[in-house]
């Protein structure tokens, strides 16, 4: 019997976006996750994946066949350096500016930036500060 193997982050198994412009969606997403270390998997199939983020045109087997609507979705970033390069290579490929890379008064050390992606959706990539995780994902295998 073949094992099927998940690995998941901390909390969210998965998140879909359904847009209207498929290849401007992966053309900011492809530049925006790569600075954060997050590859995109193209699927040729009216989806592209990342990590737990799907993001799917209206017609894709796997959207139900309208628009999702606005979102704010926060992106991990490694450190400082990192949220810069986000948004930076964001505002060059699509997104505009929803929030320049900055201290936060969320908690102390809350550093973020924000982008509207090509719908408009809220995506944030943010460093909490100097912090250490338990684990840093999951495996699931059944």
């Amino acid at each position: 019997m073949e094992t099927t193997r998940l690995h998941r982050g901390r909390l969210i198994d998965h998140i879909q976006l359904v847009v209207r412009d498929l290849k401007a969606s992966e053309t900011f997403y492809t530049a925006v996750l790569s600075v954060l270390d997050i590859p995109v998997v193209s699927t040729g199939n009216g989806y592209f994946m990342a990590d737990e983020l799907v993001v799917s045109s209206p017609d894709s087997v796997t959207a139900s066949g309208s628009l999702t609507g606005r979102h704010h979705i926060a992106l991990q970033a490694k450190d400082r350096e990192s949220v810069d390069a986000f948004h930076r290579t964001g505002l060059e490929n699509g997104g505009r500016d929803n929030g320049a890379p900055g201290l936060r008064a969320y908690h102390p050390g809350y550093y973020a930036a924000f982008l509207l992606d090509p719908d408009g959706n809220n995506i944030e990539a943010v460093y909490q500060g100097e912090a250490q995780r338990n684990v840093p994902s999951v495996t699931i295998d059944f």
